[in-house]
Order: structure tokens, then sequence, then C-alpha cells
């Protein structure tokens, strides 16, 4: 088996920026640490200058990295931040995905993302993003969908062993586009099981040669049809008789 060396739809929320923050986010801030809540009472805190009328224009606090402001939050919820986006007039879109073995406040099950759970993590996000003056006109938080994508080393191990889409920076043998099997190597690397015509290949890669991974969709509907199956045989079972079977 030739190998190649290591060289180195979905739910969604969109909301615009409310500058109001409330009780809530109080609580929240308190969540966070009492660093962050010090510096919020200190930017609520009125100055002379807005008590008297003057004009002023109002001191901005820091802005502060988008995405270290969003992974804290969205972290602290207990998901995982998959992606940061900014897209053209404003748009902040942010992707976040559930994390196996986790139980969640908005009350289901399963590892998929509801919409409950992007209208929570928006609510959190907006009073997060303010504090720390993230700049913003629109912000939406969604699933990343059956072909979410892989970015960083924890998320390739998270999905080790599953059907993997990659393209590769730089072509290798002629193309960059590879689909297979995600593997670890025995020196630490990463590796991808993909079918050549009738034999297997193994192709060894790093992170930093990877312009693009995602994950490739696996619709389970015989699954599903099981379950229905089973649940409509356990409708149609009889009754147990209640006097024990006996005339």
């Amino acid at each position: 088996m030739p190998y190649r060396p290591r060289t180195k739809g979905p739910a969604s929320k969109t909301v615009a920026a409310e500058p109001g923050l409330g009780q809530e986010r109080a609580q929240i801030l308190a969540a966070r640490g009492p660093a962050t809540a010090a510096k919020a009472a200190k930017a609520a805190k009125p100055s002379r200058e807005a008590s008297a009328g003057a004009a002023r224009p109002r001191p901005q606090p820091p802005r502060a990295d988008a995405r270290v402001a969003i992974e804290s939050t969205v972290s602290g919820l207990g998901y995982e931040l998959v992606d940061v986006e900014r897209a053209p007039r404003g748009l902040l879109r942010v992707t976040i995905d559930r994390l196996p073995g986790q139980r969640y406040t908005t009350g289901d099950e399963g590892d998929a993302v509801t919409v409950d759970d992007c209208e929570l993590v928006t609510r959190q996000l907006q009073y997060a993003l303010e504090v720390d003056g993230v700049p913003y006109e629109r912000l939406e938080v969604s699933s990343p969908g059956l072909d979410r994508p892989l970015k960083t080393e924890a998320q390739f191990e998270r999905f080790a062993g599953a059907q993997v889409s990659l393209t590769l920076k730089e072509p290798f043998e002629g193309r960059k586009a590879f689909k297979g099997l995600l593997g670890r190597d025995e020196q630490g690397g990463w590796t991808l099981v993909f079918e050549d015509g009738k034999t297997q290949q193994v192709l060894g890669f790093g992170l930093d040669e990877v312009r693009e991974a995602r994950l490739v969709p696996v619709l389970d509907f015989k699954g599903r049809k099981g379950r229905k199956a089973q649940a409509a045989a356990g409708d149609a079972a009889p009754a147990a008789p209640q006097d024990g079977g006996q005339e």
C-alpha cells in the first residue's frame, strides 16, 4: 500500500446588534468571572459629562479579538466553536456544534444543534460582544450541517475514523481533492485511506497542508425506518389478559 510521508441544512438564528443588556447580562457576566463583571460595571458607569448633557464623544472600549471573545462564551455554555466568519454588510457568522455526552439546558436529546441552542448562544454572545467591544451589525449563530468543516487539531481528533473530504493546498500526484477514512499514523501525523481505482492508498499529511476538510454526509434512512417499524410493532402488540389467562 503506497504511503506518502508527512512533510510538515441546519438550525440557525440571526439577529441585529442590540445595545440593551439588562439583568440577564449581569448574571452572564458574573458567571464569566469577576474581571469581566468589573469591566462591564466600569463601562456602564455614567460620566459627569453625560449627566451634564455635554456633547463630548463617549470613549469606546478596546476592540477585542472576535474569535477569542466568541470562543470563551460558546465553550462556557458547553458547545464547540466550529467556525467564525466575517461576511459582507457587517454580518458576523458563528457556527457551533454539540459535544458528545454533554447535557444541555435546551432539553433536547441527541447530537444535532437545535434552534433553541442557537437562540441561547445568540443571547449570550450579544452581551459578551458588547462588553468586549467587538464590532458587528448582524449576528448569525447556526449549526455546522452534515458536511461540517474540520479546522483544528481537536476537531480532527474527534472525527478520526470518519469519512472526510480533503482538499490540499498543493497538488499531490496531480490532484488536490481526496475522499477517504481519516486516521493517525505512528508519528502522530494524519492519514487518509482512499480508493484509487481497485487499490487502496494512504495519504499522509499535516494540518498546515490542508486547504479545506469536511465530513462526508451520511444519511441513515434505514435506521430511521427501523425505528419507525419498532414503534409500530409496539403499538400493535396485544394487551396482556387481566385474569392471568384462566377461564
